[in-house]
């Protein structure tokens, strides 16, 4: 094993794949160095301010026998290219019936805590959760960005990958061989007995540092990453909250219509699930709010880890807050 930082590790993951199928092709308005001195230009393009346009580059490529990695940078320009990915690359194999594979990577960064205003400190992963045929990954640690970015650019669908922007130089493990990390399994990060935490993103790392906290006061958390969004793990969450009985989730998008609802639903739905639950679940969500510039204002908006541990602590009254 080696240590290194999350950025270092996805971009390890697109170099390795690059050496290992020469049908990859790399999309983004700026210079990829490392890429391009290695690959050359034919094949790591730099493009025009139009993300509409090189996603959908990326869609006609991924049709013709290559493999896309369209680079969007921040979620909010993935705004302007809303129509290839959503009424296009994510439809484009049904309405095909199948006959054709649209094999793609979209990357954007996400995420709150930079000071960069509302327009460039989105978390919108949950309104692309609503759109049948996109896989979603959310990778967050070193350890899974480059497994999980190995396995989309295997992967023979449509895949966005989000990326919270300060987990850049978070450093974790990472196998020195070649490895992938599977669509659909969520990891527990953290074994308990008395509540399940399922967060996700950087919120994780939050989540383990409430979990500390958590632990000073006699309660013992269960910390789960889904990793992705579409699939989703839910054998696994729900597995976890049939053990511990209660569930917190942790999401920095806002409130409304969250990943973090579609989490509690699927436990509150299932029967057995339900039963088990000594409370009703929680959230702790980003408000329903633009991220505002001031940095004090921007953190009582997003969710953190004194926020989690409140949010545990209401589930166990008689424990001294």
């Amino acid at each position: 094993m080696k240590k290194i930082a999350y950025a270092r590790a996805a971009a390890e993951a697109v170099q390795e794949e690059f050496r290992r199928d020469n049908k990859l092709v790399y999309l983004a308005t700026d210079l990829q160095p490392d890429l391009r001195q290695e690959f050359g230009e034919e094949r790591v393009r730099v493009t025009p301010i139009s993300e509409s346009a090189f996603v959908g580059t990326a869609i006609g490529l991924a049709g013709s026998g290559y493999r896309a990695i369209a680079d969007l940078r921040m979620a909010t320009f993935g705004f302007v290219a809303m129509d290839q990915m959503v009424n296009q690359a994510a439809k484009i194999t049904y309405m095909f019936g199948g006959q054709a594979r649209f094999p793609m990577l979209i990357r954007m960064s996400f995420g709150a805590g930079m000071h960069w205003a509302a327009q460039h400190s989105i978390s919108p992963y949950s309104m692309y959760m609503n759109v049948p045929g996109l896989k979603i990954i959310l990778p967050t640690t070193a350890y899974d960005v480059k497994g999980l970015l190995k396995s989309a650019l295997r992967d023979n669908n449509p895949v966005i990958s989000f990326e919270n922007t300060l987990l850049g130089q978070v450093a974790g493990d990472v196998p020195e061989e070649d490895y992938t990390v599977p669509f659909g399994r969520a990891d527990v990060k953290r074994v308990g007995t008395d509540v399940t935490v399922v967060a996700l993103s950087r919120m994780l790392h939050e989540a383990l540092a409430a979990s500390v906290a958590l632990e000073a006061r006699g309660i013992s958390a269960e910390v789960v990453d889904p990793r992705t969004l579409v699939p989703l793990d839910r054998e696994s969450i729900r597995r976890s909250v049939k053990k511990t009985g209660r569930l917190v989730v942790v999401d920095e998008a806002c409130r409304t219509c969250s990943a973090a609802a579609e989490v509690i639903s699927l436990v509150v739905e299932d029967e057995e699930t339900y039963a088990r639950l000594k409370s009703a679940p929680q959230r702790v969500c980003g408000l329903d709010v633009p991220i505002p510039y001031s940095p004090p204002m921007e953190q009582y908006a997003i969710p953190d880890r004194g926020k989690i541990l409140e949010a545990v602590l209401s589930l166990f009254p008689r424990v001294v807050k």
